[in-house]
């Protein structure tokens, strides 16, 4: 792979390809060419490149004092902003791996990723509440730290290194964290500066995606190779006015977003192409429908907006594959330099282009596996009989075919793997904490396409036999999963079934479930129906709308949204419709924070009242 190596003095030193240069030494060269240069800001301020220089070295310090040695695992759980760039940074440059613990995630769940993954260290603030017995909080801030002198560097380490641990849903019922490398982070980087996909010159960068999800690494890790990040909050990047704003403002270049996300900006980020504001769009996390890929084609012929399909499992470092939008039909183009993509049979056979088979990956960006789980690691990462250096290769689960061309086309997953909205979901994880539940004795979790909501994730149970009779709601099997995993693997939909249809062999029939129970207030109406009516022009406009945005025939006032089957991709439609109709500033935010409709009305009143 070509790219910026290190020569016999460290940096600045070009040479034929081979390894390429860890990022905290690339770190180190853009802190050099322009220390003055913006680095990192947020809406509450910025750093230029010898002020993050500054923080990060004296924060390694500090978790260097705090006992953390290089290969050691650190938690890393701060709120979006320029002090969480510092802490991963600077857990980097004390040569160890950052554990991204999202401060949002139910408290049992947290714990059980510092655990698991052992971290002994946890960067936090001091608003973050308890951590197990034994972990050392440490709280990040900017007092103390200066530009004027001169930084220790970095901590040397080896391409194999670990680089961070990111969880993800498992299908056994547990999150299984994932762990990369030092080397294939820097892979990474330098396939997608080979392909094209990033600019030569430094950019301004916006983080989108959560720092639990490894495509956050993408687009944070940037700015080691120089160019400015722009970090989003939470308003920004769930609010398609605000990020908009947020891009001019900026003067934002590069976006990373699901095309889910894009469905919702499209009508803001088409106005801006069309007045001559230069985006380039880095779309991953699912696949791209095929109007949308035309749709983003035509963009890209008539010269006002650039969109890139990437492709990649955690498993392999983020990115492994990724294509122009430019023409055809949706695929997720040939592998990244570097990149070794195999289609296999079931027998590990090579197939001929045009026939389907399973994707395999092998390089450099190959993780070293799962944490703590030696079985399940052997299972998907595998010998690579390709390689005569006794390399493995990633299993990575996805149906593809590959054009003559070298281009791959997604076919489907072989597997149970869900992605909904980005998120990489599994259905056993979700069923495994449903049957917690002691009224529910089974349980079946599968996707469903609601034709008004679009996907959601359905849930099918079965009740303990001391429960027949008094089966557990809807609402009490949300509230239990809310207490164990995140808001986005809650399902929207319950359905109690008297068994769940097997096949002949005894497991679920999963095509034998039958269509989910979406609106069950659409009976005849009740006492509590009218007693609980929607009264006045607030509460009976966002009836409405949810009635809408949800496929409900009826709303009551008392009606919870999330319980209903709302998400965060729906909550930015009623936001939009209420913005509309009344011309109040409003985010996402504030419908979780007032996710019953008859609060909701009050905080729209009063939003009114100020304007």
């Amino acid at each position: 792979m070509t790219g910026v190596l290190e020569g016999p003095h460290g940096l600045d030193a070009t040479v034929a390809p081979g390894r390429p240069v860890d990022l905290m030494s690339r770190l180190q060269q853009a802190v050099a060419a322009g220390p003055d240069r913006i680095a990192v800001r947020d809406g509450d301020g910025t750093l230029n490149f010898a002020q993050l220089d500054a923080l990060t070295a004296d924060l390694a310090d500090t978790l260097t004092g705090s006992g953390v040695r290089p290969g050691d695992r650190v938690g890393v759980s701060l709120p979006r902003g320029t002090d969480l760039v510092v802490a991963l940074l600077a857990v980097w440059r004390a040569g160890a791996a950052y554990v991204p613990i999202d401060p949002a995630y139910p408290g049992e769940r947290r714990h059980a990723m510092v655990r698991d993954a052992g971290a002994r260290v946890l960067v936090t603030t001091a608003a973050a509440g308890e951590w197990p017995p034994g972990v050392h909080a440490l709280t990040v801030g900017r007092p103390g730290a200066t530009a004027d002198r001169h930084p220790a560097p970095p901590v040397p380490v080896a391409a194999h290194a670990p680089a961070y641990v990111i969880y993800t849903s498992g299908s056994t019922g547990t999150p299984k964290g994932v762990e990369t490398t030092r080397g294939g982070v820097a892979a990474l980087v330098a396939a997608l500066e080979e392909a094209g996909m990033y600019a030569p010159e430094p950019r301004v960068v916006a983080w989108n995606a959560s720092v639990s999800f490894d495509a956050s690494v993408q687009q944070w890790a940037r700015v080691c190779r120089g160019d400015t990040l722009v970090v989003l909050d939470e308003d920004e990047r769930t609010d398609p006015a605000r990020l908009t704003a947020a891009l001019d403002a900026y003067g934002v270049q590069d976006l990373d977003l699901t095309p889910s996300h894009w469905h919702l900006l499209r009508d803001d980020l088409l106005v801006r192409a069309a007045e001559g504001r230069a985006l380039r769009l880095f779309m991953g996390g699912e696949p791209v429908p095929e109007g949308t890929w035309r749709e983003l084609a035509a963009e890209r012929a008539a010269g006002r907006l650039e969109a890139l399909n990437l492709y990649g499992p955690t498993e392999c470092t983020v990115d492994t594959a990724a294509a122009w939008i430019d023409g055809g039909t949706p695929h997720i183009g040939p592998a990244l330099p570097g990149v070794r993509a195999h289609v296999l049979d079931i027998d590990l056979r090579p197939v001929a282009d045009g026939v389907a088979g399973e994707l395999y990956l092998a390089g450099p960006q190959v993780a070293l596996g799962y944490v703590n789980r030696p079985a399940l690691t052997a299972t998907r990462f595998v010998a690579d009989p390709f390689a005569a250096d006794g390399t493995r290769m990633y299993r990575t689960g996805d149906k593809v075919r590959r054009r003559a061309d070298g281009a791959m086309e997604y076919l489907a997953r072989i597997d149970r793997q869900i992605k909904i909205r980005g998120y990489r979901v599994e259905p056993g994880e979700i069923e495994a904490a449903l049957t917690r539940h002691p009224a529910v004795s089974a349980a079946a979790v599968t996707l469903h396409h609601s034709p008004v909501s679009g996907e959601q994730l359905v849930a099918y149970f079965v009740a303990s036999p001391d429960t027949v009779d008094e089966p557990p709601t809807a609402e009490a099997l949300r509230e239990q999963l809310a207490t164990l995993l995140p808001k986005f693997m809650i399902p929207t939909v319950y359905t109690r079934l008297e068994a769940l249809p097997l096949t002949g062999n005894g497991k679920v029939d999963l095509a034998a479930l039958p269509d989910p129970e979406e609106n069950p207030t659409a009976d005849a109406e009740t006492a509590a129906d009218l007693e609980n009516a929607p009264e006045g022009e607030v509460e009976t406009l966002i009836a409405a709308v949810w009635s809408e945005v949800l496929g409900r025939e009826r709303v009551r006032a008392d009606d919870d949204f999330f319980a209903m089957g709302g998400h965060s991709l729906i909550a930015l439609r009623v936001v939009a419709r209420l913005k509309k109709q009344f011309g109040i500033a409003m985010s996402t935010r504030e419908v979780y924070r007032h996710p019953q409709l008859r609060d909701l009305a009050r905080h729209v009143e009063t939003l009114r009242a100020a304007v």
